[in-house]
């Protein structure tokens, strides 16, 4: 077993999951500003340590991907990695600089970064980072994702996932099938089945070793503006055969993202494919808003109540680690 096996594998241990703690500061201050609170340095950091800090990391969370900005913060006379490291987790790092127009397309996009990414990744891996994020993001239509779309992210993802086991830490691979727009579940299926394909083809051309990776994909589900309905018992099944279907068996453990779905449903879902996950895959979440919105929204009302904060946060990160082994009881929405 090499050691960046051994990282991947203590990020998706059992009940634990991933906190993507990566929002950019433009992203970060959307949703500051969307609960009324200032986007500042201090605000951003004061969040975030409040999370680093709960009780729950301990049981419930085997990595945090950070930010730019927060894996270079000092919190306590601690670092952040070092704040995340003593918990058990696996401090890691975003190190794509966003999905930009790709050239001869209105509307589909590739993901940049890869410049300079060699000399960033040793920064970051003398920081304390262990594992990586990339993300790719697909649109569905009649004519999207294009050949072109799908071909050049995945170029970029193995290159990226290449150069990142040359540096010493575990990449997550994260292509994107976005939830937008009103395509059936079925068309998710096929979509999210070529792009993962066409991923796993650029990898193992371009030699990475699948077995100290972990891939973070979207759940199959139908387009947000759908009238489709369908239920968690659907989505599991057609997530578990999408994944059966498109993934080499040696790859450790799939990271679903939460996608634009509420707390609860990523959480019932995630629950659902495990209930029914027969398959030697790990199957647990990588969750931004569905682990944090709640705490997020206690948090604004009063940012010195860090005790309250962290009660809200620890129940979601406590449900998320229960779905993660099919252990979820159903919850009461309270919103």
């Amino acid at each position: 077993m090499s050691e960046l096996n051994k990282i991947a594998l203590k990020i998706v241990s059992p009940g634990k999951g991933i906190l993507a703690a990566d929002e950019s500061t433009g992203t970060m201050t959307k949703r500051l500003e969307s609960v009324n609170v200032k986007s500042n340095e201090e605000n951003r950091l004061e969040f975030r340590s409040a999370l680093f800090s709960s009780k729950s990391m301990s049981n419930c969370i085997g990595g945090v991907i950070l930010y730019d900005e927060t894996i270079k913060q000092n919190y306590n006379e601690k670092s952040i990695p070092e704040l995340i490291s003593e918990t058990g987790a696996v401090p890691g790092i975003k190190v794509d600089t966003g999905a930009k127009k790709l050239a001869r397309s209105n509307d589909e996009k590739i993901t940049e970064g890869l410049d300079g990414l060699r000399e960033r990744l040793k920064n970051y891996y003398d920081l304390g980072a262990r594992f990586t994020k990339w993300r790719a993001v697909y649109l569905i239509s009649e004519k999207y994702p294009s050949k072109l779309a799908i071909n050049v992210n995945a170029h970029a993802l193995a290159r990226y996932a290449s150069l990142v086991q040359e540096a010493g830490m575990v990449p997550i691979v994260e292509p994107e099938v976005l939830m937008d727009g009103n395509h059936s579940v079925q068309d998710c299926f096929n979509k999210t089945s070529e792009v993962i394909k066409k991923c796993f083809d650029e990898l193992i051309f371009q030699k990475v070793d699948l077995k100290s990776i972990l891939l973070k994909p979207n759940m199959i589900l139908p387009g947000s503006k759908s009238n489709q309905k369908i239920t968690s018992e659907e989505i599991a099944e057609l997530t578990i055969k999408c994944l059966i279907n498109s993934v080499p068996g040696e790859v450790p453990g799939i990271t679903f993202l939460s996608g634009g779905q509420s707390e609860l449903e990523a959480t019932k879902n995630l629950n659902t494919i495990n209930k029914h996950n027969k398959s030697k895959f790990v199957m647990t979440y990588s969750y931004g808003r569905a682990l944090q919105q709640s705490a997020l929204k206690h948090w604004s009302k009063d940012i010195k109540d860090i005790e309250g904060t962290q009660k809200i946060f620890d129940h979601r990160a406590n449900m998320c680690s229960l779905a993660s082994m099919g252990k979820w009881v159903e919850e009461v929405d309270k919103d």
